[in-house]
């Protein structure tokens, strides 16, 4: 039997709605096919922080540079100054007050100290300074001689006689000028000097006009209290001077009337550059600079092995020992004989201009042209990186990289202050008044050189 016509639309749409769903179906699956697989989850994100190597070979700990110093219980157990620069009995009429900063590295400061001393300077009018940021940790003795800020507190004080003024918080070195220029005004100085703590001087041996190198640091302030100087013998009109420079400034003597007028130094500027923009100033106010010669200045990078030498004794030829009872330690009624009297006794002063005397020179000659060679010329700053756990600790590496990103940023500020790169601030024909008002010039255009200053 047939199925009729009527019949057979009754099927119709079952097969469309089968062919529907069977198309649906094989659309879902091409697309299941065409759609990326997804990727593996990442790995789980470790959390910091993560640590730099740090591992660092701790220095071994510094020799001792002055054994006689170490054993002395007075300075009357030290040697005596040399006989040609002894300092007068009774101390000058004129004010000689010298200020040395200190910031790292003990033996360079102990060497300096020693030898404007051996050159005749008064122990009692030389000031450290004492800039490490540690507050009385040092007076107290609570640093080791392997931390980049110890400084023997007592053998300055007790042992050579000097003083020792401690800052507050770490300085920079602009910021530290004007301390000196604050502790002139608030002592009522017309004027002072300041030394680097990296150089070493002596007196004008081989000369035959001799005087001492603190005399002939003394000769100049006679000079300038004097009413003729500085006067220009066309006009008469007298001259005012701002600094006294002794090899560059290695030993200056300030104005203080004259800085203070300038507005001390820049302290944006507080490293590498804020000489250059102080001694513009300096010069763009007319103050004049003079360049005197009192002795030998050396800048250095290391102490001598031994700073008896300073003191200038040879070996007796009599090997006779003689007697040691006008040598005592403490007061004149003290039985105890120095600990250093068996080196006294086997030793006698030395002769001015001698050969230990060009032996010494020709060292401290070499000891300068070694820095000179050395592509970082402050490198005896990194010489000493324990402390750790100590007060104030600051690690050793990390102090060093913050100094050198300061001193770049004080260089540039100086840069943009004058609108020129470099020292010559005067040469690029800007004058007082001009500072943050001038354009680049064509120094910009060239390329800057990086410098590291250690």
């Amino acid at each position: 039997m047939g199925i009729s016509l009527r019949s057979r639309w009754v099927f119709l749409p079952l097969v469309l709605a089968l062919g529907a769903v069977s198309l649906y179906f094989l659309r879902l699956s091409i697309l299941r096919e065409a759609r990326p697989r997804p990727e593996d989850p990442p790995p789980p994100v470790k959390k910091g922080p993560f640590y730099k190597d740090t591992h660092r070979k701790i220095a071994p700990p510094l020799p001792e540079y002055f054994p006689l110093a170490a054993k002395a219980n007075s300075p009357s157990d030290l040697p005596p100054i040399p006989s040609w620069n002894k300092p007068p009995e009774e101390h000058v009429p004129e004010s000689t007050r010298l200020y040395i900063g200190f910031t790292r590295f003990w033996p360079l400061l102990q060497q300096v100290v020693v030898s404007y001393i051996t050159a005749g300077w008064p122990p009692e009018d030389i000031y450290v300074v004492e800039n490490t940021g540690t507050m009385d940790a040092n007076k107290r003795g609570r640093l080791t001689i392997q931390n980049p800020f110890y400084l023997d507190y007592h053998r300055l004080t007790k042992i050579l006689g000097v003083n020792v003024i401690t800052t507050s918080s770490l300085q920079t070195f602009a910021q530290l000028q004007n301390f000196y220029l604050s502790e002139a005004i608030n002592n009522n100085l017309t004027y002072y000097f300041w030394s680097h703590m990296d150089v070493a001087v002596h007196s004008h041996e081989d000369k035959k006009d001799f005087k001492s190198l603190y005399m002939r640091v003394v000769d100049v302030i006679r000079e300038t209290q004097k009413p003729e100087y500085l006067v220009d013998k066309e006009t008469g009109k007298k001259g005012e001077w701002g600094v006294q420079f002794f090899a560059y400034d290695w030993l200056t003597m300030v104005n203080v009337e004259t800085f203070a007028n300038l507005g001390g130094w820049d302290t944006m500027v507080g490293y590498y550059g804020t000489d250059c923009d102080m001694y513009a100033r300096v010069s763009m106010n007319d103050y004049h600079q003079p360049i005197q010669d009192a002795g030998m200045i050396y800048d250095v990078t290391t102490s001598l092995e031994d700073l008896e030498v300073l003191y200038r004794r040879r070996p007796k030829k009599d090997t006779e020992t003689r007697d040691t009872s006008d040598r005592k330690a403490g007061s004149s009624n003290s039985t105890i004989p120095s600990p250093n009297s068996s080196y006294l006794d086997s030793t006698e002063p030395d002769m001015i201009n001698s050969t230990l005397f060009h032996d010494l020179k020709a060292t401290f000659e070499q000891i300068q042209q070694d820095k000179r060679d050395d592509k970082y010329r402050n490198s005896w700053q990194l010489r000493q990186n324990g402390g750790e756990g100590e007060p104030y600790y600051y690690d050793p590496d990390g102090f060093e990289k913050a100094l050198q990103m300061t001193i770049e940023v004080g260089t540039k500020i100086n840069e943009e202050k004058w609108g020129h790169r470099g020292c010559n601030i005067r040469e690029a024909g800007v004058k007082e008044g001009d500072q943050w008002r001038v354009e680049h010039d064509e120094t910009f255009n060239k390329r800057k050189m990086v410098r590291r200053w250690f």
